[in-house]
C-alpha cells in the first residue's frame, strides 16, 4: 500500500499494490501493521457499506463530540468524488477540504481522521460505497454542513438541480451555523 499524506495533515489517500492477472486481481484492502506504521492506531470497530446511483449526494456528515469518527472509505463498485471538510475551529486548515476520486478501477481508498465533515457524490451509474469508522454510530450526535456551502469552495462537478441529496441533507446547516470541533 502506498500512502499518501494530503496538503491537510493527517488525511491520507491509500492506493493498494494491485496484483492482475487473466483470472482478476488481488489486493491487500488493509493491514493493521502497515496502517499504523504510517498513520497512527486507529481501533476500527465496524464496517459500513452504501448503494447509491448516479447523482446521489451523501454528507456533509459527522458526529459530534465523543462520538467523532475517523473513516477509511472505498468505492467497491463505481465512481464517487469523495470530499473531507476540516471543521476543527483552532486548525490551520480550518475549513479547508481535500477532494478525491474513488473507483472500482482505481481502487484508492481515503482516511479522513475525526473532526472532519465527510460527503460524497455518485459520478457512475450506481456506486457501492464501503467504510470502516472507529465509533459507534449515536443519533444525538450526528451533524453535518450543507453540502454547498459557499463558504468551503467545494468544486462538486455537478448542477444543484441535479443532486439526489436525502431531506435531512438539504437542511443541514451552513458551516457558519454548525457546531465545529475545538
Amino acid at each position: 500500500m502506498i500512502y499518501k499524506e494530503t496538503d491537510i495533515e493527517g488525511v491520507f489517500i491509500l492506493e493498494p499494490r494491485v496484483f492482475s492477472d487473466a483470472r482478476g486481481y488481488f489486493m491487500e484492502a488493509w493491514k493493521r501493521q502497515e496502517f499504523e506504521e504510517h498513520i497512527g492506531s486507529v481501533d476500527f470497530i465496524q464496517d459500513n457499506e452504501s448503494q447509491s446511483c448516479r447523482g446521489v449526494l451523501r454528507g456533509l456528515h459527522y458526529q459530534k463530540g465523543v462520538y467523532s469518527q475517523a473513516k477509511l472509505v472505498r468505492v467497491i463498485k463505481g465512481c464517487v468524488l469523495d470530499v473531507a471538510v476540516d471543521i476543527r475551529r483552532h486548525s490551520p486548515t480550518f475549513r479547508q477540504h481535500v477532494m478525491v476520486e474513488l473507483s472500482e478501477d482505481n481502487k484508492r481508498q481515503f482516511f479522513i481522521p475525526r473532526g472532519f465533515a465527510h460527503g460524497f457524490l455518485v459520478l457512475s451509474d450506481e456506486a457501492i460505497f464501503t467504510y470502516k469508522v472507529d465509533n459507534v454510530y449515536a443519533p444525538q450526535a450526528e451533524a453535518g454542513i450543507c453540502w454547498n456551502d459557499p463558504e468551503l469552495g467545494i468544486a462538486w462537478p455537478v448542477d444543484g438541480a441535479e443532486v439526489l441529496a436525502s431531506e435531512k441533507d438539504l437542511k443541514q446547516p451552513l458551516l457558519k451555523d454548525a457546531w465545529l470541533f475545538d
